[in-house]
């Protein structure tokens, strides 16, 4: 077997064995050989996908659009369920993402780690990253789901164990939204399944199956609002986002970054590559709903989020707030909107920036309380006199957020924006006003935090901990997120050619323009005119 070919196993495997270890024989191993294991465990993920992105193009399979394709033996076969790796232009960026993050959040956990329990914390974190990257390398519907499972278990035993004072309500109102979020996309994976007669669970052989025999409109319509209102409880979709704040806010901050940064786009990613590529007729139904939820992310979230004066929770909630360009990315490939797959193409761009920016933002949010004792506004203030880079990554990552030219935050903003003109004017303004609204708190964060006068708590914590700037480990996690923002940000193509070519193959028609509206079996009929996220925006 050739190396393209053992890479992804590899990926998902290494993290997975070393958490074994670290599980079973972990407190009888000396402590430098338990932290080497575990960054071995966290950089080697990211080592491949670093490498399998660079050399993706000299793999990819013209005929199924992925690369790195192998079929190991696992699974069901009775069943049609197999073990199917590989990776496409949409979720390239995403596993690449999972190995970015899972550094960062691994050199954050070995050095800033709780000192009790060590192999513990360490070999529950790789359990998560091991998960995370069989999501996104998952070419088999019912392995996309079960790894998506497989990571949330140590999730909730990591916010149970380390979380903060609110740690036990975090976790158990986690636990029931992402329990009943999961039963419900599950029913729609099942009656995709059932409904395509493929026989397979695997998504090439759906995608074949659906082009052969389009489902009719009533199947399409139930099957995607399943889809929908699964996963939307998974991504946070308002108003099913409660349980996301207070469980980012309780986690320790690797478990915020991984869960934040990364598995929360299990969802999204789930209907792109199910819901909008599989079900375009039942997109084009849910399409007026989805937009107005996806707006309530925007502003409601927003204005929510602009009300926080700690700032954890603040940036909590702004993870939320961000969930709704995405989702409008995928309403603007229906006909409702008829934006075309510009759309999808600068959601998964925005899911890869975004996921970078929160997991910095936490990281320096940490590095903000190790500091002042405290995440509450009103007790910092001067941060910059103690901590001058720390202030200036927490700077680079605030315009990251909001979404400033030379952060690949802003080249999935404008895709999206772009991909929605066909909107009536207000609702593009309701849209857009993510921007101001990021501007507001992320700013006045900034100014709480690091500028003005010191707060009297603040010089009394100082006088008893004398505060020094951000420590290696902490400049290497963050320096580690900023470049991949910085170097997307300014040569989007890396991103932007690969999944033009998935676009094309695999999104080359939007929805129908007219929905039957009595839902009979009529199959979709090929649509009009269609744009590339790169011809629409990267490429200006």
């Amino acid at each position: 077997m050739s190396y393209s070919c053992t890479q992804l196993p590899l990926a998902i495997g290494f993290p997975f064995i070393v958490s074994l270890l670290l599980l079973a024989v972990g407190r009888w191993l000396p402590d430098f050989l338990g932290k080497i294991l575990a960054y071995a465990g966290f950089l080697l993920p990211a080592v491949i996908g670093i490498v399998a992105w660079i050399r993706f193009g000299e793999h990819v399979n013209p005929e199924t659009g992925y690369a790195y394709l192998v079929t190991l033996p696992f699974g069901l076969k009775s069943l049609g369920i197999a073990m199917t790796l590989g990776l496409n232009g949409i979720s390239m960026p995403l596993f690449v993402l999972a190995g970015i993050v899972g550094a960062a959040a691994g050199f954050q956990a070995i050095n800033n780690g709780p000192d009790e329990n060590k192999p513990l914390y360490f070999g529950l974190l790789l359990f998560i990253l091991s998960g995370l990257l069989g999501v996104f390398a998952s070419v088999d519907v019912f392995f996309f789901y079960f790894f998506h499972e497989f990571a949330l278990i140590p999730t909730f035993i990591l916010i149970l164990c380390w979380g903060g004072l609110g740690r036990r309500t975090a976790a158990i109102q986690m636990a029931v939204y992402l329990t009943l979020g999961a039963m419900i996309s599950l029913a729609g994976i099942i009656m995709l399944y059932i409904k395509t007669g493929s026989q397979s669970f695997d998504l090439i052989a759906l995608k074949q199956a659906v082009a052969t025999a389009p489902l009719d409109a009533c199947s399409q319509s139930m099957i995607f609002g399943l889809l929908l209102f699964g996963f939307g409880i998974l991504v946070s979709l308002f108003p099913f986002h409660s349980w996301a704040p207070p469980a980012y806010t309780e986690a320790p901050t690797p478990v915020s970054m991984l869960h934040a940064g990364v598995l929360k786009k299990f969802g999204l990613y789930g209907l792109i590559q199910l819901g909008a590529m599989l079900l375009p007729l039942g997109l084009e139904r849910w399409a007026p709903l989805l937009l107005w939820l996806a707006l309530g992310n925007i502003v409601i979230i927003g204005l929510v989020t602009m009300s926080q004066r700690h700032l954890k929770e603040m940036i909590s909630y702004s993870s939320v707030m961000h969930m709704g360009p995405c989702f409008l990315g995928i309403v603007a490939y229906s006909a409702y909107v008829g934006g075309g797959s510009a759309g999808i193409g600068a959601a998964v761009m925005m899911m890869f920036a975004h996921g970078l920016s929160v997991a910095l933002l936490f990281v320096l949010c940490q590095g903000v309380y190790k500091r002042a004792g405290t995440f509450e506004f009103g007790e910092i203030g001067g941060l910059t006199k103690n901590a001058p880079v720390l202030a200036g990554f927490f700077i680079a990552a605030t315009m990251a957020s909001i979404g400033l030219p030379g952060f690949a935050n802003f080249w999935g903003e404008l895709g999206i924006f772009v991909s929605l003109g066909n909107l009536p004017p207000w609702q593009l303004a309701l849209a857009v006003s993510s921007i101001v609204i990021s501007a507001i708190y992320g700013l006045r964060a900034v100014a709480n935090v690091f500028f003005g006068s010191q707060s009297e708590p603040l010089k009394n914590h100082l006088a008893t901990h004398p505060a020094r700037d951000i420590t290696i480990s902490e400049r290497l996690a963050s320096i580690i997120l900023l470049a991949a923002l910085v170097a997307v940000g300014f040569y989007p193509k890396l991103i932007t050619d690969p999944l033009d070519k998935v676009l094309k193959q695999d999104f080359s028609t939007t929805a129908p323009a007219a929905l039957p509206p009595d839902c009979q079996d009529k199959p979709s009929a090929p649509p009009a005119a269609e744009t590339t996220l790169a011809s629409n925006s990267t490429h200006r």
